[in-house]
Parts: structure tokens; sequence; C-alpha cells
């Protein structure tokens, strides 16, 4: 009956990993990059800067406007008698003449209509060196997204391989649970158990039963981080595929000699040098081709202002717009623009000093930590070993459980040393590619 219900149970796990994700580092990569509302905004961000650059340029081209305006006149003493509004005698024979309206009286209606243009010919680099500064802080902005991308990145390996860890912390407090069991179960079925040993057992075995309850709460922690990240629902099983390696490969990491946040400074500096020049070039003139087209006419009434000819004008020439004081508005635009270039240099050689020491730290570690790792193995198989001597002296009675638990203890720490280290080695690997690619 035993054997059965086992087999039950070992089915329905079986069913049930069946139907669970399974979730590889690569996989998970993805998801959670697809997720990342910080990747979301920097891509707004690069369409924001194109749309700048979009709006800059518009400068460069024709600008034409047009206005067209109707006005119907109210004799304020008479506003309900209809008739136009009496003018001097002067000013009507003027527009007698002119419009061939009657004398003494203004029309009712009068309507305006007029396109002005202008098209910006030189400018001495107040819009061309605008339009580099908007070129600039669109390449900050992909290098920006780069950036948010490699952090991103790093950031689902950790969540991945700590979930994975929590699995592993899971397993090894089971087995160290378990042996603590298996411990008991043949004291007692020696027929040999001393109170001091039952009650050293008993303390192990619920101390163990915590640290597996603190396991699987942690496990099932970092599980839901992950699935919050990677946007799977919540009550969806996953599989982690990727196991922590046995060995290490050697890092190909040569000298760094570049990284996005060191791009973003150098466009950064070329943005603010570019934007100096063209607030320094507003001290300059401005040449322009300028036309111009004007109708007017007047009447009794709405239509009968196209009974007659109205008034037309035209023009086109150019337009040489000078400054001639402006208190030192432009030369003090461009100094700030200047500085904010010289705070971007400041910044910059301050970068490439504290990431080359961080990218060499990442690479030495992985070294340091590969190199102790294979001392870290050694140690562990010496613990096991000394483990199962301990153990088979426990089941022939010639050691307390004292001793056992201590070496039951030493035995679980070095599972959790290998582990931590393996952790390590990934992360430290994670590092020197977010920073190095």
């Amino acid at each position: 009956m035993r054997k059965l219900l086992y087999g039950f149970l070992c089915g329905i796990l079986i069913v049930s990993n069946a139907f669970a994700l399974d979730l590889s580092l690569s996989d998970a990569v993805d998801k959670i990059v697809a997720e990342s509302n910080d990747v979301k905004k920097a891509d707004a961000n690069i369409k924001k800067a194109k749309a700048q650059l979009s709006a800059v340029n518009a400068n460069r081209w024709m600008n034409v406007e047009g206005s067209v305006s109707y006005m119907n006149l109210i004799d304020p003493k008479h506003p309900s008698s209809g008739n136009g509004v009496k003018i001097p005698s002067e000013i009507g024979a003027l527009l007698e003449s002119r419009f061939q309206i009657p004398l003494g009286e203004i029309p009712d209606n009068m309507l305006s209509a007029g396109v002005s243009i202008t098209q910006p010919i030189y400018t001495f680099g107040k819009i061309g060196n605008a339009v580099d500064a908007v070129h600039d802080a669109i390449d900050m902005s992909k290098s920006a997204k780069e950036l948010t991308m490699r952090e991103v990145k790093y950031a689902a390996a950790n969540l991945y391989w700590t979930a994975k860890m929590t699995d592993e912390i899971v397993a090894a407090s089971e087995r160290n649970l378990n042996n603590a069991r298996a411990a008991r179960k043949k004291l007692t079925a020696a027929g040999r158990a001393n109170r001091s040993n039952l009650i050293k057992i008993e303390s192990d075995i619920a101390s163990k039963e915590i640290n597996l309850s603190d396991a699987e709460f942690n496990r099932d922690t970092a599980y839901r981080m992950l699935k919050i990240m990677a946007g799977i629902d919540a009550d969806e099983e996953i599989v982690l595929t990727d196991n922590f390696p046995d060995k290490f490969e050697p890092l190909d990491a040569g000298e760094l000699k570049s990284n996005p946040q060191w791009d973003i400074y150098q466009k950064q500096i070329k943005m603010y040098e570019s934007n100096a020049s063209s607030k320094r070039a507003g001290n300059y003139p401005t040449l322009a081709a300028v036309g111009s087209y004007s109708y007017y006419a007047m009447g009794n009434n709405a239509s009968g202002m196209f009974d007659k000819e109205g008034s037309q004008s035209a023009y086109w020439g150019l337009a040489l717009k000078v400054p001639l004081i402006s208190g030192g508005l432009h030369s003090a635009n461009a100094t700030i623009e200047a500085m904010n270039a010289e705070n971007a240099r400041q910044d910059l050689d301050k970068s490439k000093k504290l990431i080359r020491e961080e990218y060499n730290t990442a690479v030495n570690k992985y070294k340091h930590l590969c190199d102790n790792l294979d001392k870290l193995n050694e140690a562990h198989t010496l613990a096991q070993k000394a483990y199962d001597v301990s153990a088979n002296r426990f089941a022939a009675g010639q050691t307390s459980a004292i001793e056992l638990s201590d070496v039951s203890g030493a035995l679980y720490q070095m599972d959790m040393a290998v582990l931590n280290a393996k952790y390590n080695i990934l992360m430290a690997g994670e590092s020197v590619k977010k920073l190095g690619e």
C-alpha cells in the first residue's frame, strides 16, 4: 500500500512538471528585457531626441504664414440701424476714389487676407550648431539605452542565479535534515538511545527543520520576484533549466577600451560645445529671404465686397537682422554651455578611472574565485568523507551525537561555501560582460 501511494505521488509530480515552464538563463534575460520599464523609457528617449531633431531642423526651412480676417462694423450710437460708421469727408473721399465707396460712410464689411514667407539663408551657425547638438543628443540616448540594457541583463542574471541558488540551498537543507533524521532512526533502532544523544539529535532536527523552512521561504520569494520581472503569471510553475557549472572557463577579457557610460559623456561634451557655439552665434546677424502678399476689400454687405476690385500689395527681398544690444545674454548662455562641457569632461575622466577599476576588480575576482573553488571542492570532498566516517562510527556506537552534529554542520557549511563561490564566480563574469562588452 505504501509503495502504491508513493508511485501515485510520483506520478502527480511528473504530470505537474510536464506542464511547468522550462526557463533557461537566456529565456529569462530576454523576458526581463522585454518587460523592463527602464528599457521602454530608453526607447522613448530615443524617439524624443529624434523629434527634437525634427523641431530644430524646422528652423532651416521656409516659414509660411497666412492670415484672413473679416469684420462687420457697427455704429455705436445706432447699433441696430445697419448703417456704417460716419467718417470725416477727407477720409471718405479717399475711400471713394480707392474702393468706390459712397462718401461719408465706412462700409459694414471688411475683408483682409495675406501670406508671408521667410527663408533663412545664413545664420552664422545658430541653426547648424543647434542641429549638431541634437544629433549628439540622439547618440547619447542610444548609448544610454545600451547602458540600460546591460544593467537590466545583469539584474536578470542575478535574479535567475539567485533563484537557482535558493533551489540548491533547499536541496542541501533537505539533505542535512534527512541526515539528522537517519541518525535518530539508527540510534533508536539499535536500542541504545541514551538521553543526551536523543536530546542532541532532536535539537539538531528542530534547528534543521527551521533552516529548511527558511530556505523554502527564500526560494518562493526569489521565484516570485523572477516571475514578476519576467512577466510570468504568479501561479505558473517554472523550472530553471540552467545549472551551476562544475568548472569555469578562463575569461577572455582584455584591456577595457570602451564603455557606454564613456560614450554618453563624450557625446555630452560635444553637445554642450555645439550648444555654446549656437548661443554665441546669437551675437551675429541673420540673413533671410522674405516675401509677402496682401489683399484688402470693403463693401456694404458680405457679397458686395467681391463686386468691387480690392486693394492688393506684394513684395519680396532680403532681410538682415542685426542684434545691437542684448545685455550680454548670448555670451552668458554660451559660457554656461561651455562650463557644462567642462563638467562633463571631469565626469568622463572620473568615470574612466572608476569603471576601469571596477572592471579589473571583476576580472581578478573571477580568477581568484575560480582558484579558490578548486580548494573548496577538495575541502568539500574531505568534509563528505569525514561525515561518512562519523556516521558509520555513530551507527557502530563509537561516537556521540555531538560529534556527528558537528561534522554534519561542517558538511552543510561546505555545501553553502561551494554554492556561494559558484554564484559569485557567475556574477563576476556577468560584471565583466556588463562593463566590457
